[in-house]
């Protein structure tokens, strides 16, 4: 039986392929989205794919994911490491979600090496561009999703 995942994109994550592409890649945003579709049907997965700007509709999309989800791969971006309100809607969803970075915020600013989420998330992965979000799919799948 396919299960559906969630794979939800924070705060200036619409600008992928624009912004930053020396970090954060030249790919867009509709085009990770699109390999992480292919990639989760190879999984034998659902992959739902949503972004927003608003810290609000992210804890909203998050709140809806538990009557749906069997898991979220998040990057939070920059709310990442300001943002107690995304960690409380983490923590209170009560289905595994898996922190992804495009870029390795511990080689980055000081400021972005904290992380308030990464400790109400099962894991973290960081660094490995868009590719990031696969290795969090693969983790929702072989260690999570089999065993439901």
């Amino acid at each position: 039986m396919t299960k559906s995942i969630l794979v939800l994109h924070g705060a200036n994550l619409n600008l992928l392929g624009v912004r930053e592409p020396e970090i954060y890649g030249t790919l867009s945003l509709a085009d990770i989205d699109q390999r992480l579709q292919e990639k989760g049907k190879e999984m034998d997965l659902l992959v739902e794919c949503r972004q927003s700007n608003i810290e609000g509709e992210l804890v909203d999309l998050l709140q809806s994911a538990r009557d749906w989800a069997a898991g979220v791969v998040f990057n939070a971006g920059g709310y990442t490491h300001t943002s107690v309100v995304l960690r409380d809607a983490v923590a209170a969803i009560q289905i595994p979600v898996i922190e992804v970075h495009l870029s390795n915020p511990q080689a980055r600013e000081s400021f972005r090496q904290q992380s308030l989420l990464a400790p109400v998330c099962v894991g973290s992965i960081a660094g490995f561009g868009w590719y990031s979000y696969v290795l969090g799919l693969q983790a929702l799948r072989y260690r999570f999703v089999i065993a439901l």
